[in-house]
């Protein structure tokens, strides 16, 4: 017979984190939405890497709050291209495990930066997502607020039904400050505590996304990171997997369920 490779091993390993942890904190980027076919762009997720806008602006400029106040038509039309690029995909094998793991431990949070809902779709329930869900539109003016999964049906800008005001989606634009709402639960739960901190396909630029990791390493609490690169976090974490969140989730799991 011969000896597990370095990657069974550290399957083996993350089988074994998950095995005694009982309150588990999930961070994920775009890398677990990579596999479900959601360009990985630049800011908010590849489209737009190494290029301008045909206005010749930054995507950063053009999806800023600024520029939603000031010309809502443009900022619109990239929201629209960008939501296009999306649509028809679903959660993948990785949602839906970090779903599962709800009935089995004691405690699971998922704080995502992704924008497109699929945590909550594949059935999670304890998800904090930083930079809101695209699907979420709201009314500044009014109260209306509506979920809607396909934009191709949306003026341009879309107008409220209600007061006839510009919506827009509930997401956090380039400028805008994060949901103090969300930020806080997020407070609650790192202080109720966690003993396994699971990164999983995202850089870590943003401290807010990296820092968990950071305190389970003073702590001396186990954090696993699970991205095929290097990132802002991986020499901090107990444990990496050079692996997508699918592969590597997916055989940790059925470690864990045969044990």
């Amino acid at each position: 017979m011969q000896p597990p490779s370095e990657p069974e091993k550290a399957l083996d390993k993350l089988a074994g984190y998950l095995r005694n942890s009982r309150n588990i904190l999930i961070i994920t980027g775009a890398g677990i939405s990579a596999e479900s076919g959601l360009p990985t762009y630049r800011g908010i997720g590849g489209l737009y890497e190494d290029r301008l806008t045909a206005e010749n602006l930054e995507i950063e400029e053009v999806l800023s709050g600024e520029m939603m106040r000031q010309n809502p038509r443009l900022t619109w039309t990239y929201i629209m291209e960008i939501e296009k690029a999306c649509r028809g995909a679903k959660f993948n094998r990785a949602h839906r495990v970090i779903a599962e793991m709800e009935q089995r431990f004691e405690r699971v949070w998922v704080l995502t930066q992704n924008i497109d809902g699929f945590h909550r779709d594949a059935g999670s329930r304890n998800v904090l997502d930083i930079h809101g869900d695209i699907h979420d539109l709201y009314c500044p003016d009014c109260e209306y607020r509506e979920r809607v999964v396909d934009f191709s049906h949306l003026s341009l800008p879309p107008r409220c039904p209600a007061c006839g005001a510009v919506i827009r989606p509930d997401v956090i634009l380039f400028g805008e400050f994060l949901d103090q709402a969300k930020v806080a639960r997020l407070r609650i739960e790192m202080h109720r505590g966690f003993d396994l901190v699971i990164s999983i396909g995202t850089t870590s630029v943003f401290p807010y996304i990296s820092g968990p990791v950071h305190e389970a390493r003073i702590r001396g609490i186990p954090a696993i990171e699970i991205n095929p690169g290097l990132t802002q976090v991986s020499a901090q974490v107990s444990l990496k997997l050079t692996a997508t969140a699918g592969e590597a989730l997916t055989a940790a799991w059925e470690r864990l369920k045969k044990a």
